[in-house]
């Protein structure tokens, strides 16, 4: 059979294709998951929210064992019906949050009017009527709840409805108890600063002082006159927030300080109640990030010792993988300290036992299950782009419970009994089951068969994984999409996507949304290939911490090579490359059309920073130091030091509300490319924020902005 018959055959077959409006606005690609499952404390029952009922089911069998709660029940004093969307069971099973009218604060954080729903009695109670709440939280008897107003700490009884104070130096932009700042509710990933103890009488919490912390202020328009957001954003080398952490008893009203050393300036990434009663689990880390100590303070005097410390000669990774062993002075937690980042079990003593081993990162312990003594993890085991479902015992045996290739995940239940595996793979959309903790398939919940269908209609191509090796002997892992009839023959315009930031990973073997704006692109021609450069992360310490102090450097040169190698490989055509990313991705993009201009012709940079000294100094200084310590690393891979350089077609978005990368890097950007007489294009979205959503069509809008020049300079 001919080539050319085999084509026809296909776009026979093949009778849509895609456009943006099929990809932003029909969502006909829309991938089905399970969604809403939560574990009961029997772990042999989960919970799922199915039209605004919270039915119960069994993980055995998949058989509906009634219902816990419905929003209909739950009707407020001016008889609105709660919508249980966003909601949150007492560890008894008695009682239910629900959050209403929720706004958002920051990225992360935000506030609403929380209910309290009690099972048994079926009333409903509003939890405080004194101004909207924010990280409400049960007691672990629930019979109380704590929760964030105003920066300051309050608990409500939900017997006597009683509201008690527990801090009041709580202040806008200056002081902030029981949340945290904007930078640590961005780089360390958490917006919940205080937690209950375990019995119930004292709750730990975290003080910022951000007093001394330098204001940004995003304008914002659509009014007679624009309006200030202002908000406290440490740029590198700049003051942070003066951290403390505190106790407050319940019984006797009184709030210890716990002594987390002299030096005012490092930080206080996490807090947690360990497994000795009336102990604290306090993580230190040094400002400059490359040491991390474990610090166990006594909850009634704030004496504290260090009982674990872990250092490195770049960085060390803030971790969630944290677990106290039940009924032990042991601990599990994860390092890169060996090359990789493996499971260490440790003890109050300083004894500390690697448990896992091998050229493979483990990506984040699930628990550990006291049943069977193990401790579960996922991890990069078979390959960086693949991950495994896995568990290793205290004396270091590892088994691995998922055997297809691709992307294994897991939701277990509360006694690691079973759990929701989750798979796929670059070609593959998500199939769910419930698994027994052997891994054994019980049931199928989800194949997303339709979806199937759709991708044959409408001609998605196959998504090959592959990988070169640079001029330097390194190699590096890729994905690449090619048009419909490749001939390997023939030369084609190529789109990079880059994204490229430390310990970040594009190039995995896993469904990832489908990847539909590319596969256009791939429908009209033009080859789309993704590379992970040094830098990225799962392949070990050194890959990924090469980059550290000369941020952009090593990474603009490994997509450049990628470029290269695909001109030799003789699918490229040398005149027709170009570059996409946003935000760390749009600073490599600026890069790659600046100090790679030789080989990029065309760029588009979304949300970039293009000058390290104007990002947060959590993010900046881990990876580059302070700008005082390190000028030169800096300057040198700063796009708006290399404007001359730009050559070819460039397009610069950015959002001017963006408060995280603020729109003031596309601003300098712009006015050094004018003054040195480049000509290119750009694009502002206001009042939008870093991800450049806001307002009506505006996603639709910039896609096809996107789409548009890419077309004009890539097929043409």
């Amino acid at each position: 059979m001919t080539v050319a018959l085999l084509l026809m055959i296909q776009l026979t077959a093949q009778t849509e294709r895609l456009s943006l409006e099929t990809i932003f606005k029909s969502r006909v690609f829309s991938t089905k998951g399970v969604y809403g499952i939560n574990s009961l404390a029997d772990g042999k029952h989960f919970t799922r929210l199915e039209n605004d009922t919270l039915n119960i089911y069994s993980y055995q069998t998949g058989q509906k064992n009634g219902w816990m709660a419905t929003g209909n029940q739950m009707v407020t004093k001016s008889n609105d019906t709660l919508d249980l969307s966003e909601f949150w069971l007492s560890q008894n099973e008695k009682k239910i949050l629900v959050a209403t009218a929720t706004e958002s604060i920051y990225r992360h954080s935000e506030q609403s009017e929380f209910y309290v729903w009690d099972i048994e009695t079926k009333t409903l109670k509003q939890l405080s009527n004194k101004g909207k709440q924010r990280l409400a939280d049960f007691s672990p008897d629930g019979s109380m709840v704590a929760f964030v107003r105003d920066n300051n700490l309050f608990v409500t009884n939900l017997t006597t409805e009683n509201e008690l104070q527990i801090t009041a130096d709580g202040l806008d932009r200056n002081i902030i108890n029981g949340t945290c700042d904007w930078v640590y509710e961005e780089e360390f990933s958490f917006t919940k600063a205080f937690h209950w103890s375990p019995d119930g009488t004292k709750i730990a919490f975290l003080r910022f002082d951000e007093s001394k912390v330098k204001e940004f202020w995003l304008t914002m328009y659509g009014e007679l006159y624009p309006t200030q957001q202002k908000y406290k954003y440490p740029k590198a080398g700049e003051d942070n927030s003066i951290v403390s952490v505190h106790v407050y008893d319940l019984a006797t009203g009184k709030t210890t300080r716990m002594n987390v050393g002299e030096n005012p300036d490092q930080y206080i990434p996490r807090i947690a109640w360990s497994n000795q009663p009336g102990k604290l689990a306090i993580q230190r880390l040094n400002r400059l990030q490359n040491k991390l100590e474990l610090l166990l303070a006594d909850a009634s005097t704030g004496h504290s010792d260090v009982i674990y410390t872990d250092e490195n000669k770049a960085w060390v990774e803030i971790t969630d993988d944290l677990i106290f062993i039940p009924d032990t002075d042991q601990f599990v937690i994860t390092s890169e300290r060996d090359g990789f980042n493996h499971i260490f079990l440790g003890d109050t003593k300083g004894n500390l036992k690697q448990l896992t081993h091998g050229n493979w990162d483990v990506v984040g312990i699930k628990g550990y299950d006291t049943k069977r003594q193990l401790i579960w993890f996922d991890a990069a085991i078979n390959g960086a782009v693949n991950r495994d479902v896995c568990n290793v015992s205290t004396k270091g045996k590892i088994t691995t419970v998922t055997n297809k290739t691709g992307w294994n995940t897991a939701d277990f239940s509360s006694t690691f009994d079973y759990f929701i595996h989750t798979w796929s793979d670059a070609n593959t959309p998500p199939q769910v089951a419930v698994a027994d903790f052997k891994g054994k398939a019980l049931r199928v919940l989800e194949t997303n068969s339709d979806l199937h269908e759709k991708m044959k209609k409408y001609g998605l191509r196959k998504r090959e994984l592959f990988s070169l090796t640079t001029s330097t002997g390194v190699t590096l892992n890729g994905w690449m999409i090619k048009p419909d009839g490749f001939d390997a023959q023939k030369r084609y315009p190529v789109l990079m996507y880059v994204y490229g930031g430390p310990g970040s990973q594009t190039v995995k073997n896993s469904w990832d949304r489908g990847q539909l704006w590319y596969q256009l692109m791939a429908q009209e021609g033009i080859v789309v290939v993704s590379v992970d450069n040094r830098g990225t992360g799962f392949r070990g310490d050194e890959f990924k911490k090469l980059t550290y102090k000369q941020l952009g450097k090593y990474e603009t040169e490994d997509q450049t090579e990628a470029a290269r190698w695909l001109i030799k490989e003789g699918i490229a055509d040398p005149q027709r490359i170009g570059i996409f990313g946003w935000s760390y991705g749009g600073y490599m993009s600026s890069l790659c059309m600046t100090k790679g201009a030789d080989v990029f012709s065309t760029g588009i940079a979304v949300a970039p920073v293009t000058n390290w000294r104007y990002y947060d100094n959590i993010y900046t200084e881990r990876f580059m130091r302070t700008p005082q310590e390190n000028p030169s690393g800096y300057d040198d891979n700063s796009p708006i030091n290399h404007v001359e350089k730009l050559k070819g077609n460039y397009l610069l978005i950015h959002g001017t509300a963006d408060d995280n990368v603020h729109c003031q890097n596309a601003f300098d950007l712009f006015t050094a490319l004018v003054a040195a007489n480049r000509k290119f294009d750009s694009e502002f979205y206001p009042n939008s924020n870093h991800g450049i959503y806001t307002g009506k069509n505006t996603t639709f809008h910039l896609y096809s902005r996107m789409t548009d020049f890419l077309f004009k300079h890539l097929k043409n």
